[in-house]
């Protein structure tokens, strides 16, 4: 009997001394969310952002991104407007130097990819920032159509095998001039632009967006997400190669602005 009285002694105690750490805790994260609310004091109502986007379609520099966002009534929504501009890539293009210039060009290529992407969404925000401090993390969420551009890709190639003669013209897998020994290089920058094609298409965007300025009035941050570009028609890189209407994507983007 005495020892089953000191262990249901011992359980109430135990059990005493658990609810006063659960109560505690439960004061002190309550203490903690009125000093965290007290703390964001600092709100603001839009903001705009541009930023240097890497990406798993793109080259070193995927592109460049543009966004306008601000708040609707509900104050942890942002309703944006943003802009894309991306070099898209065929996965297997490579960079070859030629034999003879010691120029790059990638082989098989006939055709560049600019896409122009608008894009309308929202932004949730789940973690606010206090004045210049702390990190604020939002969702992204967004959509809108694409403007494919789809540029010839030209190449500069040796004329009847002559190491002073060349011309510059599309790459061509059919032209036996094309051959990987007779070329030299890339054409110009930009060249054969003005005989583009418009391809037409949509694209959607979920992403996380990390938020770390320490001035109020400016933007400073990364967001990483995942991107998906599909247009009508299927998009020829590299005839020889796989070619496809939908580009999946990995992407990083560096932003900085204002806000106010």
């Amino acid at each position: 009997m005495v020892f089953d009285f000191g262990l249901n002694l011992s359980k109430v105690l135990v059990t005493m001394l658990v609810s006063k750490k659960i109560v505690t805790a439960f004061f002190l994260f309550m203490s903690f969310s009125s000093w965290a609310q007290t703390q964001d004091s600092y709100d603001y109502d839009s903001e705009f952002t541009w930023g240097i986007n890497k990406n798993s379609s793109g080259g070193l520099i995927g592109g460049f991104v543009f966004k306008k966002a601000r708040k609707l009534s509900n104050r942890n929504i942002l309703e944006t407007y943003g802009l894309e501009i991306m070099n898209v890539k065929n996965p297997e293009e490579i960079r070859y130097p030629s034999s003879r210039t010691g120029n790059y060009f990638i082989y098989g290529k006939t055709n560049y990819l600019y896409a122009l992407r608008l894009q309308y969404g929202r932004d949730f925000i789940f973690f606010k920032k206090a004045p210049q401090q702390g990190v604020e993390i939002k969702a992204v969420l967004a959509a809108g159509p694409s403007f494919g551009i789809l540029a010839p890709y030209y190449i500069e190639r040796s004329v009847d095998n002559s190491r002073f003669l060349s011309v510059t013209e599309q790459y061509d897998p059919n032209n036996p001039r094309h051959q990987f020994s007779n070329i030299l290089g890339t054409g110009g920058l930009f060249q054969g632009i003005g005989d583009s094609k418009i391809q037409l298409g949509g694209n959607a965007k979920l992403a996380l967006n990390f938020e770390l300025g320490t001035i109020k009035s400016q933007v400073t941050g990364f967001e990483v997400g995942f991107l998906v570009d599909a247009y009508f028609n299927e998009i020829i890189l590299m005839p020889a190669a796989p070619n496809n209407a939908v580009f999946p994507t990995i992407f990083f983007t560096l932003f900085y602005g204002s806000r106010k």
